[in-house]
């Protein structure tokens, strides 16, 4: 069975640190794009950062970019984003998504969340200011 799953989230205070993981099982990240999105209330699902398993490269929206850092673990089939620096504004759930055969292009569109198959249950992150 495919699956994704989320864990990391949590209530931190602005300015604080949280590391969320996405573990895969029943297939591996190779030859992925593997994506976090989140979602805050009210508004669109949104693509934040985004890893291109085939060579590695990495993405980052300029909201995040600095502050956020997507890395993976091949041997335990797992990718992190490394939040810092938090903000009010980055309280959201968090979501990791995978696409297999594909690169990161776009990852931050509105219509990327359709185009993504493998999804995670969503984490809640949520910064107190």
């Amino acid at each position: 069975e495919v699956q994704l799953v989320e864990s990391g989230g949590g209530l931190v205070q602005a300015g604080g640190s949280l590391r969320l993981s996405c573990a895969a099982s029943g297939f591996t990240f190779d030859d992925h794009a593997v994506t976090w999105f989140r979602q805050a209330p009210g508004k669109e699902r949104e693509g934040v950062s985004c890893m291109d398993t085939s060579d590695g490269s990495t993405y980052y929206v300029d909201s995040v970019k600095g502050r956020f850092t997507i890395t993976s673990n091949n041997a335990k089939n797992t990718v992190y984003l490394e939040m810092k620096s938090l903000k009010s504004e980055d309280t959201a759930v968090y979501y990791c998504a995978a696409l297999a055969n594909a690169y990161c292009s776009g990852y931050a569109s509105s219509a990327a969340a359709l185009w993504y198959k493998y999804w995670g249950q969503g984490t809640q992150v949520t910064v107190s200011s």
